[in-house]
């Protein structure tokens, strides 16, 4: 069952206990049956799986849901948003040191005026 992007970071989340099949930690080599329900922690949400069937073959990404349903609970979203919020939060904008991210935008905005300045003179 794929849900992260190669194999190498899905074994990496199951060897940090980031992957459970019916509430056990599980490791990296362990097979998926049909209704087995996982969980996966991604992004700070525990997202809840359920198996519908096994594919015969590899299948791409987009076919993957045909195989699964996904049945995490809206609070878990809701902690997510709440948790961006609270990033926001804790650093009001202008005040200290720009982020890596402020410091991109403000050289974006400052090239973005020296080229208007070089085409009207």
């Amino acid at each position: 069952m794929r849900y992260f992007k190669t194999r190498n970071i899905a074994s990496t989340a199951c060897k940090k206990g980031h992957i459970k099949i019916n509430g056990a930690t599980v490791k990296p080599s362990r097979d998926v049956y049909p209704t087995d329900k996982v969980q996966v922690r991604k992004d700070q949400v525990m997202r809840h799986l359920t198996v519908l069937d096994i594919p015969p073959n590899r299948v791409g990404a987009k076919l993957v849901d045909i195989y699964r349903v996904d049945t995490t609970p809206k609070e878990n979203f809701e902690h997510l948003e709440m948790l961006k919020h609270a990033k926001e939060h804790y650093r009001k904008q202008g005040a200290g040191r720009p982020t890596k991210k402020d410091r991109r935008e403000i050289d974006d905005y400052l090239d973005d005026t020296v080229d208007d300045d070089e085409s009207n003179s």
